[in-house]
């Protein structure tokens, strides 16, 4: 059984789907998806043509926390009770992940966790992903890290089980798309590495932090007015109010909604630099040679930070705005993050992870 709930868990977990669909003879696959995340799931979900085996669709407006564990507590008790796979694969860090991992231990049920072992150690940063990442860890008997350094947390963890080093699955669907024909006048008409794209949505930023993201970026506007700067915004309302009240009618800002995966994908290969408090991105554009700065405090992924290719800038707004002009004037800076070494993998983590479970079930076979 796979199940996701949100985008960025689809986008990093249809490849591994795809993979073990290839194998019938060997795996019966059950793909559950909860809808924590409504709308923008579904586009993933449409646009590689997957249908769900069960929908719990439990997206209901002003939800808390607190609503989605409770109810999809309640959802996974009853599918459990009907159905026992023999393994259930959850991905990183998210309420459905979570919740999914901690009624599977309830039920018996062995538990994969892909992309295990990301860790900042301070459990309110990223809220409230730190804390759900650390205990999916404890209850996972499979344990699928995209990098070294991911399985050296886990082994200081004493983390029960076994352990695989994959690369990240993120990056193979990243791959996939950018070989996909994809047009877009915008993209088509704008000048080779004159865009800057923005995205933030982190709970912790929300208020005064994306106050501070939103005046940095004002600002580098008008300073930089060769460039054209990409903001696809969140759903969120709260989000979407601020940023409208920020950012909107200045002419070479663009706040629009947000990209389909392989549109996004195309964007960050056309764009000059990116500016996020997302986790995914950051893997992605290193994997594209593309500096980020991390509107964080702190980052799970600090292979990109050792590597060279993510900074850590936070959301103050002269460290931003210092930052972006750094990298916009001078070459020598900017070809260090963009030339550094790619540590998140090849665009293979899902077929060496589909072969991780070849060799856990059938090599007694």
């Amino acid at each position: 059984m796979i199940t996701f709930g949100t985008r960025p868990e689809a986008i990093k977990m249809i490849p591994v789907y795809q993979e073990l669909k290839k194998y019938p003879e060997l795996f019966e696959v059950r793909l559950v998806v909860t809808g924590q995340h409504r709308e923008m799931l579904d586009q993933v979900l449409q646009l590689y043509s997957i249908t769900p085996d069960v929908d719990f669709d439990i997206m209901s407006p002003n939800q808390t926390l607190t609503n989605i564990t409770n109810t999809l507590q309640l959802k996974f008790d009853e599918l459990f009770t009907i159905e026992r796979p023999d393994l259930i694969l959850v991905h990183g860090d998210t309420t459905t992940a979570l919740v999914a991992a901690f009624e599977a231990f309830y039920h018996k049920i062995k538990i994969g966790h892909v992309e295990a072992g990301l860790r900042t150690y301070d459990l309110y940063n990223p809220f409230p992903e730190e804390a759900n990442r650390q205990l999916i860890g404890r209850f996972a008997s499979l344990h699928f890290a995209p990098t070294l350094k991911a399985k050296n947390n886990l082994i200081k963890e004493n983390t029960q089980g076994k352990i695989w080093v994959t690369g990240n699955t993120g990056i193979d669907t990243l791959f996939l798309n950018l070989k996909k024909e994809y047009h877009d006048p915008f993209l088509e008409n704008v000048n080779e590495d004159k865009i800057i794209i923005l995205t933030t949505h982190r709970r912790e930023n929300i208020g005064e932090s994306m106050e501070h993201i939103f005046l940095a970026l004002k600002e580098l506007s008008y300073k930089w007015p060769e460039y054209s700067f990409i903001y696809p915004i969140h759903l969120n309302p709260k989000i979407q109010q601020m940023a409208r009240q920020f950012l909107e009618n200045i002419s070479n800002v663009h706040l629009i909604n947000p990209l389909g995966v392989i549109g996004f994908h195309h964007y960050l290969q056309k764009s000059k630099l990116i500016l996020t408090d997302s986790g995914g991105i950051q893997e992605e554009a290193t994997a594209l040679g593309k500096p980020v700065l991390i509107l964080r405090d702190t980052t799970e992924r600090p292979e990109g930070v050792m590597h060279g290719t993510l900074k850590i800038v936070g959301t103050n707004k002269d460290n931003i705005i210092n930052e972006v002009d750094k990298l916009l004037n001078n070459d020598s800076y900017y070809q260090k993050f963009a030339t550094a070494k790619n540590p998140y993998g090849d665009g293979t983590a899902s077929k060496q992870i589909i072969a991780a479970l070849k060799g856990y079930f059938y090599s007694n076979n």
